[in-house]
């Protein structure tokens, strides 16, 4: 791709154009579930569930991260992660009763999906299906289906059904756990995403355009940040990127960073800040090129502009932010966001 064409392809893919309606569909979704969201935060109050499951693949998946710190911290129910592969492989049901299995899709047509869906209720679980397709296999294969609303996307990217996804996990949480301030603070969330959007992070490029290999760290919610947007680097940009907690990476991987290693740090504002923090100024002691956003400025450190909003939603503004940096990135780097190598926009795992 020449000079000229990346000029003429930055902000025209279809990428950035979807991820640019992030808001509206967040906007459409809060209207259009509240109802529904309300007569299951209520079911879930009067009989909670003694465990919940998620059942996700891909950036789905990376938004099931959310759902479990939301739902340990917030609910304080243990939450974890169905390998679907029990079900659609192994032709194993494990028991569910008195479960909440929470699958979240795009579209809603993956096999593995729908068998473990199918294999959930059968088991004795409720299963309550975040889906964009609302008459797709896997919503029919669920007792409660909460459309995400995000109308068509076609870019393999996913990032307005990223964003659709977290805005319904926090909408539920939110009301199950009867926290009015965050209600009230979702409120706001499409207008925060107009705004995230508007934010410059071109700062990120000159770190960035000739890496070959970065960490992207978080921590709580901030992790399924983390987790997204590594995934964005490989898909998009031809990028080598690993999310790890800032916990975890001082098990091992903290051996790699040395002078001249790009990382990206997510931080939102809660119990995670201080390690946060601490994390990205050791990186930034052995000589590594840190971005960060979130958090307070720290020598050493290029912080990209954030927003103050309550810490739930700060990880959600974030990456709106970022969706923009890196489909920059991906043209600069002479990649098509849209149409990446290899892969197609419905997964359909076996």
């Amino acid at each position: 791709m020449t000079d000229a064409s990346r000029l003429a392809l930055a902000g025209t893919t279809r990428m950035f154009r979807e991820a640019a309606q992030a808001p509206l569909a967040v906007r459409a979704q809060l209207r259009l579930n509240d109802g529904a969201i309300r007569s299951l935060a209520q079911r879930l109050r009067s009989t909670p569930p003694r465990a919940v499951l998620t059942l996700a693949r891909g950036s789905s998946d990376n938004a099931a991260t959310l759902a479990r710190y939301l739902i340990e911290t917030r609910l304080e129910i243990l939450t974890g992660s169905i390998a679907p592969s029990v079900s659609s492989v192994y032709d194993a049901a494990p028991a569910m009763a008195d479960t909440l299995v929470l699958v979240i899709s795009q579209s809603g047509r993956s096999p593995d999906l729908i068998a473990a869906a199918k294999a959930s209720a059968s088991g004795g679980a409720l299963v309550v299906a975040m889906v964009n397709d609302a008459d797709s296999p896997l919503a029919a294969a669920a007792e409660v289906v909460l459309p995400l609303h995000a109308g068509p996307e076609v870019s393999v990217a996913a990032t307005k059904t990223f964003i659709a996804a977290l805005a319904a996990i926090v909408h539920l949480v939110a009301h199950w756990a009867a926290d009015d301030v965050l209600v009230a603070a979702l409120e706001d969330l499409p207008g925060l995403l107009d705004a995230a959007w508007a934010l410059d992070w071109s700062s990120c490029l000159p770190v960035l355009l000739p890496a070959q290999h970065l960490y992207v760290v978080g921590r709580g919610p901030g992790f399924a940040i983390a987790q997204e947007a590594a995934l964005k680097f490989k898909e998009t940009s031809g990028l080598h990127a690993e999310a790890f907690s800032t916990a975890e990476i001082r098990h091992g991987p903290m051996t790699l960073v040395g002078a001249g290693f790009p990382v990206l740090a997510f931080a939102q504002d809660d119990e995670t800040l201080p390690g946060v923090e601490a994390t990205v100024d050791a990186f930034a002691a052995q000589g590594a090129r840190v971005l960060m956003a979130g958090g307070r400025r720290r020598a050493g450190i290029r912080a990209v502009p954030v927003l103050a909003v309550h810490p739930v939603l700060q990880p959600i503004t974030q990456v709106q932010s970022f969706y923009r940096m890196v489909e920059a990135l991906a043209v600069a780097r002479g990649f098509d966001p849209d149409h990446p190598p290899h892969l197609a926009k419905i997964t359909k795992t076996l």
